[in-house]
């Protein structure tokens, strides 16, 4: 702006010149003419010659002055355009400056602001206007956000030496300074300093780190400055040495710090390690400390500069006097080590790269060598496997050699017991050359592990007992079959097929028949179902999927079905008779997703009870009845919860003997009852999930709670109680504060509270879920994994929370003594338990066999029907300790 002023004053001052010359010219010139013509005219006439002259002359002088004219304009326009060139060179070398620059004259408005300044901030030209002032545009950086300061603060800030480092919400951060100019004008820079902050964190990370690490490392550490030999860094080990501290040390030289003698010999050493060539120096020598002479090793290393000029001693010593002694106890360590290097379970082999040859083989090696390990030693892998083996050994050898770190795979190894899964270890140690020296290999059998590992993933999927895939594996089903169907004409069926007289069976023959019946109907409807997918979805009740033309296959199918289980079972030597009833629905005309095809195919099988047992049902929407009448049963719920038609009954645990009176009872656990003033008793399983479903279970779950711990807490025998907490507990309210309030509301003792809880308290929210059971258990209760093995990751539940005890599912309890599978799974269950340090107890004890194994394979605890029914407290007054003792009541039935 100052600048285009001065071009305009200086083509002013230009032409006011040229007028000022023509006005000067023009008089003198005209007196001169008026001398020479004032005879003439005064004689009454004019000398021709002289006319010619005026004339002349005046042009002359007119030419004269138009030359100076145009002269001094193309001056004044060359000028211009250089001063135009040299404002777009500067304007240009400001815009690509890598700072943002703001200029304003005296008056604050913004004269100057280069293109990175608003670029650093978002902005861009078309947010500037005329006149526009320093505190208009910090205004407008603030309504962009990326000014968080005010006004003063800014400039108070930015003024300073250090100037202001604002943060941007995108993470940079930017250097302010601010400089008031002699014209009261001032200029402002911005630069990103994101970066240098980032470095010069890393930088004082990394120094505090290497720091560390020197204080921390066990041999005597100091650096000393060459110039004058003061010490500038001691470590704890070299204080712990001289028995003074850094502060002491820094600072000081040799002569200032140690007896003469010591402080020669250290200076003597110095010396040797500034002459030495590569500027490194070992040697042993002697100090005193205290009144002791200590015999020390010491390697002193010259620290250059980047002038490869010598700045600092590095010294590194430790003290040697009882060498001899360290040599002892190194031969016994390394006895040591030996012994413990033969006698771990897992195999290894050390190997000279050189040449291949195995140096070292502990004891469970030989099962892999096939070969005593004193034999195997100065052989290579050519020498002792067969061609074949020896080439894919040495091939796997040389991989890991060329990677120089660790490599691990698992693989089939034959041994003297079969074929075996190993999981192999191959690390690479370097020697002083930094070249392979060693291959250190560790082969793992996991066999076991892995096997186990695939029965626990099989459970997760399956059913224990009928091993059809479970109802979490029949919702995945559902959901692959509609998305194979989306966008098709293609249809499916799902059926609802509830088994029918399985009470009757096992209030007439007992629950092991029942089970047996399970399995035999579940085999039964797999053969019928020619491929389609069963799954057993509840005690009695399965589910199926059958694809074609609907309703006709579906229908045909459920036909099938009937007729099949229909036909009479034999077993254990018993005729049982049986049917099915089974409610269908299809997709995609009743439901859009698995949840609502399962839900309506539900529907049907309730209306399908109804009507008969043993009779095939469609979905139709009138059936939605069933949801209205699960409401009306909330209602009553929640009413009974107010008028107190809740009850409590207790089951007892004991310790798992080889018989009932060898069996201690050793706790209870409590179980919730409705009496309803119409329907009668009704089930646990119709009214719990209503309320977990309404979430009434948490004003039911804080009810049952407080009874049982006041109950508990009544007792003179100290027995332990176990009570149930839903994950709709977890999810909504404060369980941690409920359990510690009525704790001390009851005065129970927290040791004797069980809290039993299922994987879904950690499978919504699983980081909150693990919170609250650490809060539950610092205060002293117990937590218990309930219903182990019938979900799908219970095993990462184990890993990340120390349960006190796990529940072995029922499922698992009730094939004992006649299905091997079973047998396999609650052992591995009880080994894995007992690997956490964890107790185990297993539900639904019903046979003395049953409770024989159980005993047998150590587990901890057992609860059943052999042991107790769930009955009223006063049942068991006895075992509580009361005085009105009454008899333990046992399974009838």
């Amino acid at each position: 702006m100052a600048e285009k002023n001065w071009h305009t004053g200086s083509i002013v001052i230009a032409v006011q010149a040229v007028v000022c010359l023509a006005g000067a010219a023009a008089p003198a010139r005209a007196l001169v003419l008026s001398e020479q013509f004032a005879p003439a005219r005064y004689l009454g006439g004019l000398d021709p010659s002289l006319i010619w002259e005026a004339l002349i002359g005046g042009t002359a002088v007119c030419s004269l002055l138009a030359a100076v004219v145009l002269w001094i304009h193309a001056a004044v326009h060359r000028a211009q355009r250089s001063q135009l060139r040299r404002n777009a060179f500067v304007s240009s070398a400001m815009n690509n400056l890598n700072q943002g620059v703001v200029m304003t004259d005296a008056q604050r408005r913004i004269i100057f602001c280069n293109d990175r300044y608003l670029e650093i901030y978002g902005l861009s030209r078309a947010d500037l206007w005329p006149d526009m002032t320093g505190r208009d545009i910090l205004e407008l950086r603030r309504q962009r956000g990326v000014l968080g300061v005010s006004d003063g603060e800014f400039y108070e800030k930015a003024a300073s030496p250090n100037g202001l480092i604002t943060e941007l919400p995108d993470g940079r951060a930017i250097l302010v300074k601010y400089f008031v100019l002699p014209n009261r004008g001032s200029v402002a820079t911005h630069l990103d300093v994101s970066e240098q902050r980032r470095l010069s964190r890393q930088l004082a990370s990394t120094k505090q780190f290497l720091e560390s690490v020197l204080d921390n490392v066990p041999a005597c550490v100091a650096a000393k400055a060459i110039e004058d030999g003061r010490y500038i860094f001691a470590n704890s080990a070299y204080e712990r040495f001289w028995g003074f501290s850094r502060d002491h040390v820094v600072g000081k030289n040799a002569r200032e710090l140690f007896t003469s003698d010591s402080a020669a010999a250290i200076e003597a050493t110095d010396r040797a390690a500034l002459a030495a060539p590569g500027g490194q120096y070992r040697n042993e020598f002697e100090v005193e400390r205290g009144t002791t002479r200590r015999m020390v090793a010491s390697i002193r290393i010259v620290v250059r500069n980047e002038n490869n000029q010598p700045e600092f001693l590095l010294l590194v010593f430790e003290d040697i006097t009882d060498r001899s002694s360290l040599s002892e106890e190194l031969e016994s360590t390394k006895k040591f080590l030996e012994l413990v290097v033969d006698n771990i379970p897992v195999a290894l082999i050390v190997e000279q790269v050189k040449d291949g040859r195995y140096l070292l083989a502990n004891r469970s090696a030989e099962t892999i060598l096939n070969r005593r390990r004193e034999e195997a030693t100065g052989l290579t892998a050519a020498d002792i496997f067969n061609p074949k083996e020896a080439k894919l050994i040495i091939a796997r050898d040389e991989a890991a050699i060329k990677k120089r770190g660790m490599i691990t795979e698992e693989h089939p190894i034959s041994t003297k017991d079969g074929l075996r899964l190993f999981l192999t270890r191959r690390a690479t140690v370097l020697g002083d050359t930094g070249e392979p020296q060693y291959l250190i290999k560790t082969h793992e059998d996991v066999t076991d592990r892995r096997q186990t590992e695939s029965r626990m993933a099989h459970m997760a999927y399956h059913d224990g007992l009928t091993d059809l895939p479970n109802r979490a594996a029949f919702l995945q089903a559902l959901t692959q079959m509609i998305e194979a169907c989306e966008g098709t004409s293609e249809e499916f069926a799902v059926l609802c097929v509830d088994l029918d007289g399985l009470k009757e069976v096992n209030d007439v023959f007992g629950h092991a028949l029942g089970d047996k019946l399970l399995v035999e109907v579940a085999q039964r409807l797999q053969d019928a179902a020619r491929g389609g997918v069963v799954a057993r979805l509840s005690g009695d009740e399965f589910g199926l999927i059958i694809d074609g033309k609907q309703p006709e296959t579906g229908l045909a199918l459920a036909q099938q079905l009937g007729d099949a289980v229909a036909r009479e079972f034999q077993i254990d030597g018993r005729a049982v008779r049986a049917g099915v009833t089974t409610g269908m629905s299809i997709f995609p005309h009743n439901g859009a997703d698995g949840a609502s095809l399962l839900a309506n195919a539900g529907a049907a099988l309730f209306r399908a009870k109804q009507k008969s047992r043993g009779t095939i049902s469609l979905y139709q929407p009138e059936m939605d009845q069933q949801i209205r009448d699960r409401r009306v049963l909330h209602q009553d719920l929640s009413m009974a919860i107010r008028n107190g038609e809740l009850s409590l009954a207790f089951q007892p645990q004991a310790i798992a003997g080889h018989s009932v009176a060898e069996s201690e009872i050793i706790g209870f656990e409590a179980l919730a009852r409705w009496q309803h003033p119409v329907r009668g008793q009704v089930s646990p399983a119709e009214f719990i999930p209503i309320a977990e479903e309404s979430g009434l279970i948490v004003e039911m779950g804080e009810w049952i709670l407080r009874q049982v711990c006041r109950e508990a807490a009544s007792w003179p025998k100290p027995l332990q109680v176990a009570v149930n907490l839903s994950p709709a507990q977890f999810m909504h309210g404060d369980v941690v504060g409920l359990v510690h309030s009525i704790l001390l509301e009851t005065g129970l003792a927290p040791g004797r509270l069980e809290l039993e809880i299922t994987e879904g308290v950690l499978i919504g929210d699983f980081d909150r879920g693990l919170a609250l059971l650490r809060r539950l258990k610092a205060l002293g209760v117990r937590i218990s994994m309930d219903d182990f093995g019938s979900g799908y990751s219970s095993l990462s539940y184990l890993q990340a929370f120390p349960f006190d005890k796990i529940k072995i599912d029922r499922a698992f309890v009730i094939n004992l003594g006649r299905n091997p599978q079973s047998a396999a799974i609650v052992r591995a269950v009880i080994d894995l338990g007992h690997g956490l340090e964890m107790s185990i107890i297993a539900e639904g004890v019903e046979t003395l066999d049953q409770l024989t194994f159980l005993a047998k394979e150590g587990c901890d605890g057992v609860q059943g029907y052999l042991l107790g029914k769930p009955l009223p407290i006063g049942q068991y007054a006895g075992l509580v300790g009361r005085a009105e003792t009454m008899e333990l009541a046992l399974k009838t039935g």
